[in-house]
């Protein structure tokens, strides 16, 4: 059984046992919430049941595993010959949760737990895609920062061989999950 949620604004797809991470929610870690605001909710081989705007008695309970903070982003806003430039910078708190239950009109979705064994695999499409995101974030992780490259501290040549090196890396990666 899945269920399509809504939570700080998003929505997001879940099934019992997957791990979420949203927007940070106002509990403490290791409690448990509960999401009211179900869009969607679905069981294998059956037709799907649409809420309008949600799905009336229905519900995801859900653990709070930890609370985090997103990657840092960098905002830059500049006025051309004006000498005008502000940097600022940016995490966002985020909150993981781990779904323990979906409820439709009070029944548990408890009788479900053999359907992740039945679960077809996923497409062609987006095993391409989740590979090429790996790729791009080893060859991120590997690659020469703008600072290190300012700074002098990688001749060119060497920074040449870097990204051979990462190009290599790719074809392999890209060879091995075909």
């Amino acid at each position: 059984m899945f269920a399509v949620i809504k939570t700080g604004g998003k929505q997001y797809r879940v099934a019992k046992d997957d791990m979420v991470t949203v927007e940070r929610v106002a509990e403490e870690a290791g409690s448990t919430v509960n999401l009211d605001q179900v869009l969607m909710v679905g069981a294998e081989g059956a037709a799907p049941k649409v809420g309008a705007p949600t799905v009336e008695g229905a519900s995801v309970a859900a653990e709070i595993v930890e609370h985090t903070r997103g990657p840092k982003i960098r905002v830059f806003k500049k006025k051309r010959r004006k000498n005008y430039r502000r940097t600022a910078g940016h995490r966002q708190d985020l909150t993981v949760l781990r779904v323990t239950d979906i409820q439709v009109d009070g029944k548990s979705s408890a009788g479900d737990s053999g359907e992740t064994a039945t679960k077809k695999p996923a497409s062609r499409n987006a095993q391409k895609k989740a590979t090429q995101a790996a790729v791009t974030r080893q060859s991120r992780a590997k690659s020469t920062t703008a600072k290190q490259r300012n700074a002098g501290t990688a001749s060119q040549t060497e920074r040449k061989a870097a990204a051979a090196n990462n190009r290599k890396a790719r074809g392999k990666q890209a060879e091995n999950d075909e």
